[in-house]
């Protein structure tokens, strides 16, 4: 469960200010697709080709908002922490972390022990007020997110030791994080032939992901056109991320259907992304 989820509010459209004003309408119209899993014969991939091929990319560090007033530089959407995903995935981040030094993580000391090992409990992780596992919180954010100002360079560090290593970003940190803003969602579907399906939707993680208290962030990228100036469309800069959520069958069938949906001018002009540049 993403962090922001916990961050309950009052389920109604309440940010407000200059932030909020950047932002598209959450509702408009969107083009999706459906096809069979090459994998799995008993399952379906509906996916929002108007997010995937639309131009946004991440801008921490690079104008980000934030989503606490006045923390956009210094913690994009890490203030809240990350809730883990599972046992596996609070595991998995913690061998990753093992190989963080003092001078590549800032909070160091608050994660690790004596030894210099990689504690959990009051170390890399705290309970949430419904006693759920999550990172911990160093000074108003994340313990893996070093702030401007730190020698080893800003921003996650678990993020930086993948590229460091040549690995994935996906490899080293919390499954909510490398996920974001793609959300995945799946839902049994029942047939007229008594038939059963399971549809896996993949789509943009809006200010509604987050649950009722999405409303009340001060600021959500994905709506915003000041994170519509990408190079190169969602799907093709997520594809590590998208591949390990779909599979590298169903990720290069999605590929080419937004190839296609690109490629045809008229179907550009079919339920464009409101907040990508005019075309």
């Amino acid at each position: 469960m993403a962090a922001a989820e916990k961050d309950r509010g009052h389920g109604t459209a309440r940010g407000t200010g200059a932030a909020r004003r950047r932002e598209v309408p959450l509702d408009f119209p969107r083009a999706w697709v459906e096809f069979p899993d090459p994998a799995d014969e008993d399952q379906v991939f509906r996916c929002d080709l108007t997010w995937l091929t639309s131009r946004w990319a991440c801008i921490f560090g690079r104008g980000c908002h934030g989503i606490r007033p006045g923390r956009g530089e210094s913690d994009g959407c890490c203030t809240l922490g990350a809730h883990w995903s599972d046992e596996d995935d609070e595991q998995r981040v913690a061998e990753h972390a093992a190989r963080l030094t003092p001078e590549t993580w800032q909070y160091h000391h608050l994660g690790t022990g004596p030894d210099g090992s990689v504690l959990l409990d009051g170390g890399i992780t705290q309970l949430d007020e419904d006693g759920d596992r999550q990172t911990r919180r160093a000074d108003g954010a994340c313990v893996f997110l070093n702030r401007p100002g730190f020698p080893g360079g800003a921003g996650c560090a678990l993020h930086t030791l993948a590229l460091k290593e040549g690995r994935e970003p996906l490899e080293t940190k919390p499954d909510v994080c490398w996920q974001l803003p793609i959300r995945r969602t799946y839902e049994w579907v029942d047939r007229p032939d008594d038939t059963r399906v399971l549809v896996v939707s993949i789509g943009e993680y809006d200010r509604r992901g987050w649950g009722p208290g999405g409303h009340d962030l001060h600021w959500w990228c994905t709506g915003s056109p000041e994170a519509h100036g990408g190079s190169e469309p969602v799907y093709v800069g997520y594809r590590p991320e998208l591949t390990e959520l779909m599979g590298p069958e169903g990720y290069a069938v999605l590929a080419g259907l937004c190839e296609e949906r690109i490629a045809a001018r008229a179907d550009r002009t079919l339920a464009p992304h409101p907040a990508d540049p005019e075309r």
